[in-house]
């Protein structure tokens, strides 16, 4: 209240400054009341009320409580009207619950679904020997030992021996499309996890 005041004196006195020669009357006498307003910033701003207590509503708010409280259905309902006339409030129709429970039926299943675990494709994989043929081992070791960085023929036997066995973990899906294209041609069966 008191920034609304000060700022429409400020305008006031603006336009008097500005447009002396056609300022009128009222403009004049608004002045002068905002300016020997006996409101002081203590009047407009009340304290808030401590934590707990009951909150105190003005005289003006009280009264109009206690008058809607008294009106008849009728009275109310004219009530209602004029209010939506003078503050130009738009008719809203009502929707009956059996409507609104359906209507949120099927929200509620679109919910669902959108709360639904997304299947995820996998990206990453582990690539594992499982199988390999008796006539093809020699080929089978080396390409094992190229597959696996720093692997020589010996260890790389002794694992193409004691199958299955993990040959890479945790590679993208095209290296081990690769791997697994490489490892059956040298004659072993490969599985992707």
């Amino acid at each position: 209240m008191y920034c609304t005041r000060h700022c429409i004196r400020t305008a006031l006195r603006i336009a008097a400054k500005t447009h002396r020669q056609e300022l009128q009357t009222p403009t004049l006498y608004a002045l002068r009341t905002l300016g020997t307003s006996p409101a002081s910033l203590s009047d407009v701003i009340a304290a808030p009320p401590l934590d707990g207590a009951p909150k105190q509503y003005p005289p003006k708010i009280t009264q109009l409580v206690h008058d809607i409280t008294s009106l008849t259905l009728l009275e109310v309902s004219d009530l209602n009207e004029l209010l939506k006339k003078t503050l130009n409030i738009q008719d809203v129709g009502m929707m009956p619950m059996g409507a609104m429970t359906a209507a949120a039926a099927p929200a509620a299943l679109a919910v669902e679904e959108d709360m639904a675990p997304v299947k995820k494709e996998k990206t990453h994989f582990t690539v594992k020997l499982t199988e390999l043929k008796a006539a093809e081992k020699v080929k089978l070791i080396k390409e094992v030992k190229n597959c696996i960085q720093g692997l020589n023929l010996v260890q790389a036997k002794k694992l193409v021996e004691s199958l299955p066995q993990e040959i890479r973990a945790n590679v993208s899906k095209e290296e081990a499309e690769k791997l697994k294209t490489a490892l059956e041609t040298a004659g072993g069966t490969v599985v992707l996890e």
